[in-house]
């Protein structure tokens, strides 16, 4: 059997255009420059165009060329592409162990509301 070739993985720069087209379900450029323009008032329209040429180029995107703007999709849900990296870093910074990501996780990167449904969901009596 055939091994699929490795998802792509984005950047910090990318993951962050992501995050802005994910809710969106999908855009176009000035769609997502509008959006980043919240965090980000000095990121011009032109590194956004860029940034999504790169990521579509790597698949990360998909791009509907149809109408005079393009419109572009994340190429994977968000679930898939965020299991995907944690796997990865299970892998490679904790040696496969989701124990000790978990536990490290606990340790001072979780707040107190976050902890307290985390003990809920191990209990069972998370919705």
């Amino acid at each position: 059997m055939a091994k699929s070739p490795p998802l792509p993985k984005p950047t910090a720069a990318e993951l962050d255009l992501l995050r802005l087209i994910w809710p969106l379900g999908s855009a176009t450029v000035k769609q997502v420059h509008e959006a980043a323009q919240k965090d980000r008032p000095d990121l011009a329209q032109a590194t956004v165009l860029r940034l999504m040429q790169i990521m579509h180029a790597k698949g990360l995107l998909v791009r509907d060329e149809s109408q005079r703007s393009h419109v572009y999709a994340p190429a994977q849900p968000q679930d898939s592409l965020r299991t995907g990296l944690l796997r990865d870093l299970i892998h490679k910074a904790y040696s496969g162990s989701g124990k000790d990501l978990v536990m490290a996780a606990l340790r001072g990167h979780v707040s107190r509301e976050e902890r307290d449904e985390i003990r809920r969901l191990l209990d069972g009596d998370a919705p």
